[in-house]
This record gives structure tokens, sequence and C-alpha cells, in this order.
């Protein structure tokens, strides 16, 4: 068993950080929300954002439901921009509130063109959380409504972000040495 942990050249966010920054935005969606008096159907988008959702919902004051979509435009390090749908909702979202769930949102194509779904599916509307953003990197105008923290362009993995399926276990988030993916 190889100690993955020697592959991260360093730790952006610790447990800790990521914990207290999931708390400070379920009071900010609570308080969203509850103004508007429905709840919304939180929709994570698999696998990355699985840990993120985990530690958000703990913190959403609301009688929140939640499902899971599986998309994918990425091989390797790279977003290629073509967006497949591997696994659809199992709710309609007609007439609801959505809460798009991301780990990172970097171009943007992916949560743009789920967002565009969302809609064309009869969404009343639609709002993302990421737990990172890297601005850098975006080739389309979106901006999501609740960030957990802003990056850098550097290749981050950890706390539901991998490469190549790896590193997705590990309690932080952490920037993967260049020479793991070079």
């Amino acid at each position: 068993m190889e100690n993955i942990e020697q592959d991260i050249k360093k730790v952006l966010f610790s447990e800790q950080q990521i914990a207290e920054r999931c708390e400070t935005l379920g009071k900010e969606i609570t308080e969203d929300y509850a103004k508007t008096g429905r709840a919304p159907l939180v929709v994570a988008l698999l696998r990355g954002s699985v840990p993120f959702l985990a530690e958000l919902i703990k913190h959403i004051h609301l009688d929140i439901q939640y499902d899971f979509m599986d998309v994918t435009s990425y091989e390797g390090t790279e977003s290629i921009g073509d967006i497949k749908i591997i696994k659809d909702l199992d709710t309609s979202v007609k007439d609801l509130d959505i809460l798009l769930v991301e780990d990172i949102v970097d171009t943007g194509k992916t949560i743009q063109s789920v967002n565009e779904l969302m809609l064309h599916k009869g969404a009343a509307s639609v709002k993302v959380v990421t737990l990172l953003d890297k601005p850098s990197r975006r080739v389309v105008d979106v901006k999501p409504e609740y960030v957990g923290f802003e990056v850098e362009n550097e290749f981050v993995v950890g706390f539901g972000m991998d490469f190549n399926q790896h590193f997705r276990c590990l309690p932080y988030v952490g920037v993967l040495k260049d020479e793991c993916y070079q």
C-alpha cells in the first residue's frame, strides 16, 4: 500500500477549514432559500462532489431532498468540453428550485450545460454551490452563487477530487506534484 500523500505538493485547505467553510455556506444557503419559502432540490454532480455534499448538507437547515447526476467532461487533467450524461436524475425537476453541488468550477462548461439542462426540464431556478472556484480557467460566463474557496490554476485533488480516480479519499484539498501527471 503506497502512501498517496507523498504525491501532494502542498495542502491548500485542511479538513477543518473545509468544515468551517461548509458551515458558513450552509447558513447562507439556509437564509437565502428560507426567504423564498421553498427548499431546493440539491443535485450533486458525481463523483467529486460527494464529500462536499455530505459536509454541506449537515449545515443546511431546510427540509431538502437530494439527488445525483453523473456527468463528465474530463480526460486526464484537461476538460474536453464535451459533456456526457452518464446518470441522469431520478427526480423530476419541474417547478423546483435546484441547487447544483459541484466540487470545482473550472472552465464552467459542465455547470453551464447542466444549468441549461435543468431549465430545459422545467426547473423554476438553478443556483450553484461549489467547493472550489477556478475563475482563471473560465471559458464561459458562469459565476457560482456560493463558493467555498477560490483557487489558482493548479491541479487540485482530495476531498472528492481526483486524478484518474486516485486521491479522492484525502480529507483535505491539496495540489498534486507536477511529476504525477506530466
